[in-house]
C-alpha cells in the first residue's frame, strides 16, 4: 500500500516536512478543496506525502484519459476505501475486482437497472417526491437545500433497495438507523487516516471500540430484514428480492446474507450522497443564472403542461433534455464522487514519462480533469449547459468527463440516479419558482461525497405557463454520459481525505 512508483517523485507542495511530509498543506476539513488548489500549480500529475505513504493525484484531462484505458488499467482501492471494507465489507465499491462475490453481486444486480426494473422505482420516486412537497408546503421560510435532498434520496433508496420506509418526511423524530450509518461510515474513514500515523494503532482500536455499538446497530437492523424476507414469501419488488431469489445465470450461485447487507449499505451510502449533491449542486446553479432557470421552466411547462402538480410519466422523463444538460454540467464541475483510484494491469509507460508498475496506483481528481482548459476552453470554471448540445459532446475527446466513473466498475446505479435526478428537477422548477440569498458563497462540504453547505432556497409556488407546441428540445439527441464507475467509490477523507471519495463501483 505504500505506492512507492519505484522511487519515481513528483511535483508536490511546497514546506515538506522531514517525517510528516505534506500534512501542513492540506486543510483537513477541506482536503479536496486543497488538492485542487494546487493542481492549479502543480500540474497534470503531482504527488502528497503523509508520512510514509505516497499519494500521486492525476489532474490533467490527457493523462486522466488515459488511466482510463481498460485494457491497460483497472481500479485500485486506495487506503480509504481499503479501510471502509471494515462498513461496506467485499460489496461493490470496496470490493477487490478479482474478488468472487465483486463478480457474482455485478452479474446479479444487472436485471435491477434495467427498463422494466426502473419502471418499478417510478412510482417510489413520485411517492417520496410528493411527501417532500407537503413537508416543504408546511415549512415557513427557505429551505437547507442540502438537508432536504439527502432525506430524499435516502428515503428513495431504502424504498427501492430493501422495502424500509425511514419516515424522513412524515416523523418528527429521525429513525436510529441514519445516525447510526452516519458514525459507523464516519469511523471507517477516519480509520484509513491513521495506518502511517504514529500511534495510530492504539487509536483504531479506540475508534473501533467506541464505534461497535452504532456498527452493531445498522449490521442487525439490515441482517433482521434480510432474515425476515427469507422466511416469508418470494417476492424480487426490490433490490433486496432480487439478490435473495435470482440465481447467477451461468452457475446458479447466490449471494449469502453477509454479502447482501454489505450491497444494501453499499447502495444506501453511496447512492444516497452522491445524487442528493447532483441535484443540489443543480439547484444552487440554477438559481444563480434566472435565464438557465426561465429556460429550465419553459421546458417543464412545454411538458407538462399547466398543471403545476403534473407527474411526468415514465417515458416522459427522457424528453426533459434541457434539464439533463443542467444535470450533466453540475456533474462536471463538482462531480459528486470526486476522484477514483487507478492501478495498471502491467507495467506502463505513461505519456508523462512515469513508469507504473503492478501495485502502483493514482488517484484521478474529476473536478481538475472537468476543468482542464485543453478539452473545456477558457471559460472552464463558468456554468454552460450547451456544452453538453450532442454535437459539443461528441466533438470532446474520448474519457474527459467521467462523473461516473469508468470501465468495468462503472456504476451500476447510475441510470437510477439519473432518472430519479431529472424527476426531481422537473417536478420541482415546474412547481416553484426559485431564489436564493445573493450574498452566499458556495461552500462545498467533504463527508462520503461533496455537496453544498449552508445553500437555501426560498420556494414560492409557481403557475406553469400554458404552452402549447410540444417538447421544444424533443428532436435532440440526450446528452451523452458515458459508462463509468461513480455512485460508489466512497471515503478518502481526513488525511487519507487527501484521497477524495470516488467513484467505482
Amino acid at each position: 500500500m505504500r505506492n512507492d512508483w519505484s522511487g519515481q517523485t513528483f511535483p508536490h507542495p511546497p514546506g515538506r516536512l522531514r517525517f510528516v511530509g505534506d500534512v501542513r498543506s492540506v486543510d483537513p476539513s477541506r482536503p479536496l478543496m486543497s488538492m485542487l488548489q494546487h493542481a492549479r500549480t502543480l500540474g497534470e500529475i503531482f504527488e502528497f506525502q503523509v508520512f510514509d505513504q505516497k499519494f500521486v493525484f492525476v489532474a490533467g484531462a490527457r493523462l486522466g484519459a488515459e488511466l482510463c484505458d481498460e485494457s491497460r488499467f483497472g481500479k485500485d482501492l486506495p487506503p480509504a476505501l481499503t479501510s471502509l471494507r471494515e462498513f461496506a465489507g467485499d460489496g461493490l465499491f470496496t470490493a477487490f475486482t478479482e474478488e468472487r462475490n465483486w463478480g457474482l453481486a455485478h452479474d446479479l444486480l444487472r436485471p435491477a437497472f434495467t427498463r422494466p426494473a426502473m419502471q418499478s422505482y417510478h412510482p417510489i420516486m413520485v411517492e417520496t417526491l410528493d411527501e417532500l412537497f407537503a413537508y416543504w408546503d408546511h415549512q415557513e421560510g427557505p429551505v437547507d437545500v442540502s438537508r432536504d435532498m439527502t432525506k430524499l434520496t435516502m428515503e428513495t433508496l431504502s424504498r427501492a433497495a430493501f422495502s424500509k420506509d425511514f419516515g424522513s418526511f412524515t416523523s418528527t423524530e429521525v429513525h436510529p438507523f441514519v445516525p447510526a450509518m452516519i458514525s459507523a461510515l464516519r469511523t471507517a474513514q477516519r480509520l484509513a487516516t491513521l495506518d502511517t500515523a504514529p500511534g495510530g494503532a492504539l487509536i483504531k482500536r479506540r475508534l473501533r471500540r467506541r464505534n461497535a455499538p452504532h456498527q452493531a446497530y445498522v449490521d442487525d437492523l439490515i441482517d433482521g430484514v434480510v432474515a425476515e424476507r427469507r422466511a416469508g414469501p418470494a417476492s424480487d419488488h426490490d433490490l433486496l428480492g432480487i439478490m435473495l431469489q435470482t440465481p447467477h445465470p451461468e452457475t446458479g450461485e447466490r449471494l449469502d446474507d453477509l454479502n447482501i447487507r454489505f450491497q444494501i449499505l453499499t447502495f444506501l451510502v453511496a447512492g444516497h450522497e452522491t445524487t442528493s449533491g447532483a441535484l443540489s449542486f443543480a439547484l444552487y446553479y440554477l438559481a444563480r443564472h434566472p435565464e438557465i432557470l426561465a429556460r429550465a421552466q419553459a421546458e417543464t411547462d412545454e411538458i407538462l403542461g399547466p398543471d403545476p402538480d403534473a407527474v411526468p410519466e415514465f417515458e416522459q422523463v427522457a424528453k426533459f433534455r434541457y434539464l439533463r444538460r443542467v444535470l450533466d454540467e453540475a456533474l462536471r464541475l463538482w462531480p459528486t464522487a470526486p476522484a477514483f483510484g487507478r492501478g495498471p494491469r502491467e507495467e506502463v509507460t505513461l505519456s508523462s514519462g512515469h513508469t507504473m508498475r503492478p501495485g502502483d496506483w493514482a488517484i484521478v481528481m474529476l473536478p481538475a480533469m472537468h476543468r482542464d482548459p485543453e478539452v473545456w476552453g477558457e471559460d472552464a470554471e463558468e456554468f454552460d449547459p450547451d456544452r453538453f448540445l450532442p454535437e459539443r459532446s461528441r466533438a470532446r475527446p474520448a474519457h474527459t468527463y467521467k462523473p461516473f466513473g469508468t470501465g468495468e466498475r462503472a456504476c451500476i446505479g447510475r441510470q437510477f440516479a439519473l432518472h430519479e435526478s431529472i424527476l426531481v428537477l422537473a417536478r420541482l422548477l415546474h412547481r416553484y419558482d426559485l431564489s436564493g440569498d445573493p450574498g452566499y458563497v458556495l461552500d462545498v462540504s467533504e463527508r462520503l461525497t461533496i455537496m453544498p453547505e449552508g445553500f437555501e432556497l426560498t420556494l414560492t409556488p409557481r403557475t406553469p405557463a400554458a404552452l402549447t407546441g410540444g417538447p421544444a428540445e424533443d428532436d435532440q439527441e440526450p446528452s451523452e454520459v458515458p459508462p463509468s464507475e461513480s455512485t460508489c467509490q466512497a471515503g478518502l477523507n481526513a488525511i487519507s481525505q487527501t484521497c477524495p471519495s470516488g467513484s467505482d463501483t
